[in-house]
């Protein structure tokens, strides 16, 4: 493995001629000279336990030597400004109303694009989505405001079965091509942050938290398994540089 091959040349020696003392210092340079993640870090020490508790059979107290924590980073959100300025930026209305849509629904990038005409239920103004992440169904809700957007779009469009269809009706827009254009449109707005899918997805949320939705509706919309993952959204950072949601 690369990463016990960069241990030994490090010292210049054999792996079986050094100890615990080498690895901390080993992976002290990696953090401090190398600037590796945690992630990054947590592979090395996963490669030398492996050498030093099985291939090597060196008689080593390896379980001294702790993984590192996994940073935490909060998300990027967006103020209902910005996201005004940024989707102003996108040209194509087919491009603008996807993203639109991700940001007015929390929808990941991969939903959005597989949505169909007949999830738009504009009865009980919820969206469908099929399949999420964890092979399940759920319902978003459909705010007015999407719906007009939906219904000038459905009208100059004329999709038949995928709502974001490509190239050809009978194939979704791919999840790469909305990436693009998301970093075409982040650069175009003029905006100093970066955007993606993800980050409106992030701002969806967090506009919520901020009008009063509590946290449990919060996850279900996101179609977050664990609780944990929607908690991110209560960091008082997250209220101070996103403003009140626009759709």
């Amino acid at each position: 493995m690369k990463q016990v091959a960069a241990f030994a040349n490090h010292f210049h020696k054999s792996p079986r001629v050094l100890g615990i003392e080498e690895i901390r210092v080993f992976l002290l340079y990696l953090a401090r000279m190398k600037k590796l993640s945690s992630s990054s870090k947590n592979v090395t020490v996963s490669a030398l336990r492996f050498l030093y508790k099985v291939t090597s059979g060196c008689k080593l107290d390896i379980e001294k030597i702790h993984f590192a924590r996994q940073e935490r980073k909060l998300p990027v959100v967006l103020s209902s400004d910005e996201v005004a300025q940024f989707l102003k930026a996108i040209k194509n209305k087919k491009h603008r109303v996807i993203l639109m849509t991700v940001y007015a629904t929390g929808l990941r990038v991969l939903e959005a694009t597989r949505l169909k005409v007949s999830d738009i239920d504009s009865r009980r103004m919820t969206i469908r989505v099929r399949q999420g992440k964890g092979k399940k169904d759920r319902y978003v809700m459909l705010s007015g405001k999407l719906l007009t957007v939906l219904r000038d779009y459905w009208r100059e469009y004329r999709p038949c079965s995928w709502l974001f269809y490509g190239e050809s009706k009978n194939a979704p827009l791919s999840p790469e091509t909305v990436r693009q254009v998301c970093r075409l449109a982040s650069y175009e707005s003029g905006l100093k942050k970066r955007v993606t899918p993800h980050i409106l997805r992030h701002s969806f949320a967090t506009h919520l938290l901020e009008q009063g939705t509590n946290l449990r509706t919060i996850q279900v919309l996101l179609g977050h398994k664990s609780p944990k993952s929607t908690t991110v959204y209560t960091h008082p950072h997250n209220h101070q540089q996103s403003g009140k949601s626009s759709a």
